[in-house]
């Protein structure tokens, strides 16, 4: 078992993260909390890439599905005159392509963060999935307002800046599958570490 300091989570800012200029704003959140960045690097996912990141089965697209009729429900939109259906399964396989679509749009950033519960520290700094729902102080909450209702009306994902792992298991897996080899880096942060 790893010390409780070196717990290590994966964290992606996404196309728009990108493009708005996000990236030093979203290390230096993390690092204000005594996280480190521990491995870093710019790239631009091809879909496979994506297409094998984002979940396949059937109840993870029929649970997307669920969501997003619930979305029109609160609002009052009519599903079936958007999506052409009301099978939470289909509807969940056109908003899973959304998201390869926009996860393949520009550059984004991956890097692996370490610290004291970094897998909650993260997903803490970074608020809420849906931005407009984020706190204010996150950095959904302060740099995002896009919801789903927005998204779907406009055939898109929605733009929530970050992706990170959200279990210490999966931090594992996405660690190995989008850094592989690659070398993950061991230092002292001053202050931090002595």
């Amino acid at each position: 078992m790893h010390h409780l300091k070196e717990e290590r989570t994966f964290v992606m800012v996404k196309p728009d993260g990108v493009r708005k200029g996000l990236v030093g704003e979203i290390i230096k959140r993390f690092e204000q909390r005594d996280l480190k960045i521990v491995a870093l690097e710019m790239f631009h996912a091809t879909r496979e890439e994506i297409d094998n990141h984002y979940p396949k089965a059937d109840a993870w697209l029929q649970r997307l599905g669920t969501k997003t009729e619930d979305t029109y429900k609160r609002y009052g939109l009519d599903l079936v005159a958007d999506f052409g259906s009301a099978d939470h399964l289909a509807i969940g396989k056109e908003v899973r392509t959304w998201l390869l679509e926009y996860m393949t749009s520009a550059p984004m950033v991956r890097m692996v963060v370490q610290g004291i519960h970094a897998v909650d520290m993260v997903r803490k700094i970074t608020g809420a999935t849906l931005p407009y729902l984020a706190d204010m102080g996150t950095i959904r909450g302060d740099y995002s307002a896009d919801s789903p209702a927005v998204a779907n009306a406009e055939k898109r994902a929605v733009y929530n800046l970050i992706h990170a792992s959200e279990t210490p298991e999966e931090a594992a897996h996405e660690i190995s599958y989008w850094f592989g080899k690659k070398t993950v880096f061991s230092y002292k942060r001053f202050g931090v570490d002595e």
